[in-house]
């Protein structure tokens, strides 16, 4: 007679299986490259930048030893040592040092907004004479026949397509314009700069 019981395991399948509450290996994975991502973005940062970050001193150390790494395998290796290090840090460390670099990113979009300001009132000048009266009103100051030179010669460099030598030089003024009016004004240097705003 056969044995019923023949071919059964005698228990559930799931009867013995483990609960993880740990994350997944892929979820580590994923972790690590990230905090190496961060190690990463530090390193590319200037250096003076990288000292007044809240971090503990091995950690900023090796990041700062890995910036003077010049041959390729050296630094490869001082990476992964950075890498290393920044998974040695605790959740609210590694808060901090995200906040800090998006607040770099923040400030350089806003940078990046005041050179296309600077781009686009240059382009106006080139095109329209009353850019440049309006100008010379605010800032009577200025070389009036020095800046009418460049606006000529940069149209004439665009039209014979020549290097823009003129035309970069009125940016370099408009920015020092710009960097002048910040020194005379500070309280106003927390007001977002405007594309619209005076010259």
């Amino acid at each position: 007679m056969p044995n019923p019981n023949r071919g059964s395991c005698g228990f559930q399948s799931t009867e013995f299986e483990q609960e993880y509450d740990r994350p997944s290996k892929s979820q580590l994975k994923r972790d690590m490259t990230a905090l190496q991502k961060l190690g990463q973005e530090l390193i590319d940062q200037p250096r003076d930048r990288v000292k007044r970050v809240p971090m503990p001193e091995d950690v900023r150390d090796a990041i700062l030893e890995c910036q003077l790494i010049k041959d390729h395998e050296g630094r490869r290796r001082q990476l992964q040592f950075v890498g290393k290090k920044m998974r040695t840090l605790d959740e609210e460390e590694v808060a901090i040092i995200q906040r800090t670099i998006e607040s770099w990113r923040g400030a350089s979009k806003a940078e990046t907004a005041v050179m296309h300001s600077f781009e686009k009132k240059r382009d106006k000048l080139l095109v329209d004479d009353k850019a440049l009266t309006e100008l010379l009103a605010q800032h009577p100051h200025m070389d009036a026949q020095h800046l009418r030179t460049l606006i000529r010669n940069a149209r004439k460099e665009q039209a014979e397509h020549k290097p823009p030598k003129a035309y970069r030089e009125i940016f370099q003024i408009l920015k020092q314009l710009h960097a002048d009016n910040k020194k005379l004004a500070p309280e106003e240097n927390n007001i977002e700069y405007d594309e619209s705003d005076e010259y």
